[in-house]
């Protein structure tokens, strides 16, 4: 009888042990959710530090009319600012860039969120250290897929190592209302003057045909 338990006893952990490792699986696979073009306009999600530094950056790109911040990469609904600082909710501050494709690319959109970041760093950007201030690079489809892997591949071969994650794109939350516009609405703030605006300047400087002349700071 005792041998008879012993045996269900396995059955049932490798049974679950199974069911796990399906789980596992099925969560790295997710299909990518391809938000669909509005008026004219596509959007891209980018993490990569402080939203607010990342919302200044791309609103400074041509063909990028609004970059709204948010939270995005996680398992938890409707994050809040408080929540997503405690890392518990896998989620990072993230970006929706609203951008003409007629004007500028998602391959240009890469090369600017690598451009404006440092690379090899893991778990945060700058002085803003957690897996909410990671780095992640969404993709909706295949092509985009691709771009993002031939970039990282490029970066790779001049001796980077790429520090973003790369994930499907699932779902982006708005992040509250005081977050939004704000460099644009708190130009003296110590943290955009210490921080947003150098890290501005030095993306700039290695992209300037990218930058729209009254975005200069």
């Amino acid at each position: 009888m005792k041998i008879v338990s012993i045996l269900i006893m396995m059955f049932l952990a490798s049974n679950c042990n199974e069911q796990d490792n399906n789980t596992s699986q099925t969560a790295v696979n997710t299909d990518p959710i391809e938000v669909p073009t509005q008026q004219g306009m596509e959007r891209a999600y980018f993490a990569s530090g402080c939203f607010w530094c990342v919302e200044e950056i791309y609103e400074g790109v041509i063909g990028v009319s609004e970059s709204i911040s948010g939270y995005s990469g996680g398992h938890t609904k409707n994050p809040t600012y408080e929540d997503s600082n405690t890392g518990k909710t896998g989620h990072a501050e993230a970006n929706e860039i609203i951008y003409d494709p007629s004007v500028v690319s998602f391959k240009t959109l890469v090369d600017v969120y690598f451009a404006s970041q440092h690379i090899e760093q893991v778990n945060g950007q700058g002085p803003d250290h957690g897996s909410q201030y990671r780095s992640i690079i969404f993709y909706q489809n295949d092509d985009q897929k691709k771009i993002i892997e031939d970039k990282i591949a490029s970066l790779t071969e001049e001796g980077y190592s790429v520090g973003a994650e790369v994930k499907p794109f699932q779902k982006f939350w708005v992040a509250e209302d005081y977050h939004q516009d704000y460099a644009k609405l708190h130009p003296t703030h110590g943290y955009i003057r210490g921080v947003s605006i150098p890290r501005f300047r030095k993306f700039a400087q290695k992209m300037p045909q990218v930058i729209k002349p009254e975005a200069q700071h």
